[in-house]
């Protein structure tokens, strides 16, 4: 008898093969015509994700953090000139 036990023992699942992705129904379909279908559908998709657009200065959250306004007399008609 084998000392090993069922707790012991590795059951490794059995992968079943993936259904295929294209079926030809056509049985008179030479293979050049198989082919030519599947290099336009090879073609169609199967690419990297497209990249993300890079998300506008308008929307940005940042915009909605301000800073605290200057309070000194003259400080409406200094903001207008860039300083003080």
């Amino acid at each position: 008898m084998s000392d090993e036990t069922p707790a012991d023992s590795v059951v490794e699942p059995v992968e079943s093969p993936a259904p295929p992705m294209l079926r030809v129904i056509t049985p008179d379909a030479t293979p050049e015509q198989v082919a030519a279908v599947v290099a336009v559908f090879a073609a169609m998709g199967g690419g990297a994700p497209a990249p993300e657009k890079p998300r506008s200065e308008w929307a940005s959250p940042a915009r909605r953090m301000r800073g605290t306004h200057v309070h000194y007399r003259g400080a409406w008609q200094a903001s207008a000139r860039g300083g003080r």
